[in-house]
């Protein structure tokens, strides 16, 4: 079965990081967010992978010259304007000679989702679409799915009012659609699966569903981002936080060669990272040559490839960005710092976009 990944977004709720840099192509512990899904995908058979792409498609393309990502080969198919989700699919389907049931992924979710009993359900059930479900404690920024005792899907309930939600189960972002699905879409304009596409297929009672205890993130913000990380780091997710990550003390992990003079709890540094004596580093990232200096605090947060921490200065529950340079002394809580960004001496910044 092919695989069609949705990586088209702008990801503007990570900039300033994707203003270089399609979040789909972002590292999640030194591994590319499109490494994770595409490897995910292949871990359950699926070796043929069509990237929808919209929004600097030239970096995908750079980063795979050889069109192979985690065991996959890829096909790159690029929008020649937005086509919203249901748009996107049937371009890149149509364009990637899709012509068999397949499936689906939006490319910033980080899941266990078992794909392969998904399609034996799709298959079972004799659907026309099947959409993997996950539980959330507060399903208003979702699509709520209730279904039937069978898995129909009774209503597909986009973004309902707090409060409202018949189930907490909403779509994961994970279908499995055959071929007639295509026909459904127009090809002359926008549209979106979850309220046009999606609501057709309910009232015909093609559309069922499959729920899912395992786990699922949707990384679209800083918040989340970080939490991809803490959930590799802490151990939320089975195996090392990293393929070739080495444990060299409990919880510390490294890639490749680096200098760790500081301390480091349940934290991972990259080939050529470096951490200075007196420096603390906790639950956190340092990428390949990020420098933390001497009497440094690094907490809750992500440093990116070649960023640079001065003495003493501390970052707390912020994303800094690739060759970004901190100054000393500067302090940093729930921050995002761009690409070659430079923080000055001593200067202080909460809840802040560098630059805004």
């Amino acid at each position: 079965m092919r695989g069609v990944v949705l990586v088209g977004g702008e990801g503007t709720r990570l900039r300033p990081l994707t203003y270089t840099t399609p979040k789909q192509m972002l590292p999640v512990v030194e591994i590319p967010m499109i490494e994770r899904v595409v490897g995910h995908l292949a871990d359950h058979g699926v070796t043929d992978v069509v990237l929808s792409l919209g929004y600097r498609p030239d970096v995908f393309i750079e980063g795979y010259p050889d069109g192979r990502c985690a065991g996959a080969s890829l096909t790159y198919v690029v929008e020649p304007e937005p086509l919203d989700t249901a748009g996107a699919i049937r371009f890149a389907a149509t364009e990637a000679g899709i012509r068999d049931a397949f499936l689906v992924f939006n490319g910033d979710v980080l899941t266990d989702l078992d794909i392969t009993a998904l399609v034996e359900f799709h298959h079972a059930r004799g659907a026309e679409a099947t959409i993997g479900l996950t539980p959330v404690p507060d399903p208003s920024a979702f699509g709520v799915v209730p279904t039937d005792e069978k898995g129909r899907v009774d209503a597909f309930i986009e973004k309902p009012a707090p409060g409202t939600a018949p189930t907490n189960m909403i779509n994961a972002g994970t279908y499995v659609l055959e071929a007639s699905v295509l026909a459904r879409i127009p090809a002359d304009r926008r549209v979106n699966i979850e309220r046009e596409t999606f609501p057709a297929m309910v009232a015909d009672g093609t559309l069922y569903a499959l729920a899912s205890e395992g786990y699922w993130l949707d990384v679209g913000t800083p918040e989340r981002y970080l939490t991809a990380s803490r959930d590799l780091l802490e151990g939320a997710r089975p195996g090392s936080p990293a393929p070739g990550a080495r444990e060299v003390a409990a919880g510390v992990w490294t890639i490749g060669a680096a200098t760790l003079d500081g301390s480091l709890v349940r934290s991972l540094a990259a080939d050529g990272a470096r951490v200075a004596q007196g420096a603390t580093v906790d639950t956190s990232v340092i990428g390949r040559e990020g420098v933390v200096g001497p009497a440094a605090v690094v907490r809750g947060s992500v440093l990116l490839a070649g960023a640079w921490l001065g003495e003493g200065a501390e970052v707390v529950a912020s994303i800094i960005g690739p060759g970004a340079r901190i100054g000393a002394g500067a302090r940093l809580r729930d921050t995002v710092v761009g690409a070659g960004v430079v923080v000055g001496p001593a200067e202080r910044h909460e809840g802040a976009r560098l630059p805004a």
